[in-house]
């Protein structure tokens, strides 16, 4: 309730519902007797190494951005470009299988931070709305989550599923899933509009 109802109502970002949620955990620990020291310890610990690693990637694609740029590798892309067959759609669609086909191997910050900058200057000079090209890319990394074998969500499943069910099975059940995420993706593809709703 925190943290989608602040979200939702428009009261806090959800980096600051995040923030609630991990006070209002720590709360519910206290009162449930089940707040130590160590396990204290050991989230900050967690955070801690993944914040670096973000961060260390957010330097490293930022300086890659810059290389990029100064030895005229945007302007590259943009020729590349210009001999896909379709102009602006055929643009889009064949960034959206590239992505796609990234989210089986990469996670989705390295994609947002090194590949997307790289294609950036390319929809802005083909007069593409970057909004709505975002939102599509935000669908597509949404199924990065599910798609094996480094989907993070699957690891979160196998984490907490019985140790009965197979990892072949999680990657099963997730395809259903895939194909409503790229039935999204499609939907919003056609209709560019429905971004502007809200």
């Amino acid at each position: 309730v925190v943290v989608l109802g602040t979200v939702i109502a428009g009261v806090a970002t959800p980096t600051e519902s995040a923030a609630m949620g991990a006070v209002g955990a720590i709360i519910l620990a206290l009162f449930g007797g089940s707040l130590r020291f160590s396990m204290l310890h050991q989230v900050a610990m967690e955070t801690t190494k993944i914040s670096a690693m973000v961060f260390t990637i957010l330097a490293g694609a930022t300086f890659f951005s810059m290389v990029f740029t100064y030895t005229g590798g945007d302007e590259a892309v943009e020729e590349i470009m210009k001999y896909i067959p379709g102009g602006q759609w055929g643009f889009v669609v064949l960034m959206m299988i590239i992505i796609f086909l990234l989210g089986f191997f990469i996670d989705f910050v390295e994609i947002a931070y090194i590949f997307v900058p790289m294609i950036a200057p390319v929809l802005l000079k083909l007069g593409i709305d970057p909004l709505w090209f975002g939102i599509l890319i935000a669908l597509n990394l949404q199924a990065s989550f599910l798609t094996p074998p480094f989907g993070f969500s699957l690891f979160y499943l196998r984490g907490v599923a019985s140790e009965s069910i197979s990892t072949m099975e999680i990657y099963r059940g997730v395809i259903p899933f895939i194909f409503l995420q790229l039935i999204a993706l499609v939907i919003v593809m056609l209709f560019p509009g429905i971004v502007r709703v809200f």
